[in-house]
């Protein structure tokens, strides 16, 4: 007979809910801290807040692997309960929620996320990936995509519309992220970075507030958000700009070299960057060093892709140096702009997407290639992988986007600070965390970010947020006018004055790590 055993475990839970809810506590929402609160206590009080598709969870639940491993896991944020929200407007009662008990809370997407300064987390994850509705209205040639929406899933919604905007070129990482980071990617020729083609934002505010974001409301909010939007709220949602596609497919050209031509190649590829002059069609290249022993056995060889908005016949006139430099392998093709992640390494099933390695990164944004930079850091990436197999798994990445569209933007116009840079370089030194290689790893991308920042000794050094791992100072996060930090920090003081949102490269260098 099972009553004697229902009733035993019904009066477990509800002793476990009076330890959780104690008295005064109305909804779970107690005005005092409560530190002491369990994964299941806190599942208990917020989930019944929250609508039917969201749900409260911690370790011994299936889906945890899933909700936190991350892509890099040197310095993870700490989570110790996940919040994965099904409504919008649940944000903002899980946000309430946490305000109210003292617990801190961490927003995460896709979990691509960098800066070590996620290490200092620990507290409630709230997770937005089930928040994926993109929605065209075709009058007001706008899309409102929802905060978790992936980058392939919104290339893949606007295509079915006929429809294409600046996404980054990534196919797993969510949109959103990269986006209030300034976001460059693809079609940014065209249309501009990510962030540039905002029109509104739907956020909550670190109080649990709701408000709508735009050039007419809140202006010095809207202006944040392009470009720093990770110190000041969570974007449940928002409308973008879309655009009928200039071409049905685009052409990509994916080369293979070994390390002797990698001086011809850089000189070849400066001709093309020029002052930031390359060719509008040429949308964009990136290329990077790895270690790939189906084409090499004994050194890193050099990858490099050419993506080009339209026919061979005209890429074919760019490209042509390319060949001439003899690749040990190319594969080239036509494909839509929805197979163009998977046509160029960086779909869903890539080195790109894999989680689950520890890595330690450096970056910094470029005008030109110096040859012997690059040289200096090939080597330097070849020894270390040599001596440590571990580190095979890196890569030593370089990028190039067309910056006509963002360069005829007034700079002063949104928080991204670094529209002058013609290409950005990011060492993702890599390894299984079991092996302990920070030591190694560290090594290297200190090593490959002090070549490359010597060889631009007349340039400060600048840094993508999206790729801010911790060596920058603020100033080359923000910008250097002194200005653009005083006004970050101004609408920071207004709109998050507890500094609630203080773990991505925060703009408050003293934030302490409170709830």
């Amino acid at each position: 007979m099972q009553f004697p055993i229902l009733i035993t475990w019904a009066l477990v839970l509800l002793s476990s809910l009076g330890q959780a809810s104690p008295t005064g506590c109305v909804d779970g929402l107690c005005p005092r801290t409560r530190a002491e609160l369990t994964a299941f206590q806190i599942e208990t009080e917020l989930g019944p807040l929250l609508c039917n598709s969201s749900s409260v969870f911690g370790p011994n639940d299936p889906r945890w692997l899933g909700a936190t491993l991350r892509y890099e896991e040197d310095l993870p944020p700490q989570f110790t309960v996940i919040a994965q929200v099904g409504c919008e407007s649940d944000v903002s009662t899980v946000i309430q929620y946490a305000n109210r008990n003292g617990i801190p809370f961490y927003t995460v997407n896709r979990g691509h996320g960098w800066p070590i300064s996620q290490g200092t987390f620990r507290g409630l994850g709230i997770d937005l990936r089930l928040l994926q509705n993109v929605t065209v209205n075709h009058a007001r040639q706008t899309a409102t995509v929802q905060g978790g929406t992936e980058t392939q899933s919104l290339i893949d919604a606007l295509w079915k519309e006929g429809l294409v905007t600046t996404t980054s070129v990534c196919a797993c990482i969510g949109h959103v992220g990269p986006a209030i980071g300034g976001g460059h990617g693809r079609y940014q020729g065209q249309y501009g970075m990510m962030s540039d083609n905002f029109v509104t934002l739907n956020i909550v505010l670190a109080n649990g507030s709701s408000i709508v974001v735009s050039s007419d409301s809140h202006p010095d909010l809207f202006w944040s958000m392009k470009g720093a939007g990770h110190n000041l709220g969570v974007v449940t949602s928002l409308e973008i700009k879309v655009y009928p596609p200039p071409t049905k497919t685009w052409y990509f050209r994916n080369y293979f070299y070994t390390k002797d031509k990698l001086e011809s190649l850089f000189q070849a590829l400066n001709n093309i960057i020029g002052d930031g002059t390359q060719p509008l069609e040429l949308d964009f290249h990136f290329g990077h060093y790895e270690w790939n022993p189906l084409l090499s056995l004994s050194d890193a060889v050099i990858w490099w892709s050419f993506n080009f908005l339209g026919p061979e016949r005209e890429a074919e006139k760019y490209l042509a140096p390319f060949n001439n430099l003899g690749p040990i392998n190319v594969v080239a093709g036509a494909v839509p702009y929805p197979a163009m992640p998977d046509a160029t390494r960086n779909g869903r099933v890539s080195l790109p997407c894999t989680k689950g390695l520890a890595k330690m990164m450096s970056t910094t944004g470029l005008q030109i290639f110096n040859v012997t930079a690059c040289r200096q850091a090939y080597d330097l990436f070849n020894t270390y992988l040599k001596e440590y197999p571990g580190l095979k798994p890196s890569i030593l990445l370089f990028e190039a986007n067309n910056p006509a569209a963002a360069r005829a933007i007034d700079p002063d116009s949104s928080a991204f600070p670094h529209r002058d840079d013609n290409s950005r370089v990011v060492a993702m030194i890599a390894y299984l965390p079991a092996l302990r290689l920070e030591e190694p790893a560290s090594q290297l991308a200190s090593g490959i970010l002090d070549a490359m920042l010597d060889g631009q000794p007349d340039r400060v050094p600048t840094t993508y947020v999206n790729y801010a791992f911790g060596h920058g100072s603020l100033e080359s996060v923000y910008g250097y006018e002194e200005w653009r930090l005083k006004k970050l920090r101004s609408v920071k003081s207004e709109y998050d004055p507890d500094n609630k949102f203080s773990y991505y490269v925060p703009i408050v260098p003293d934030a302490k790590d409170s709830a």
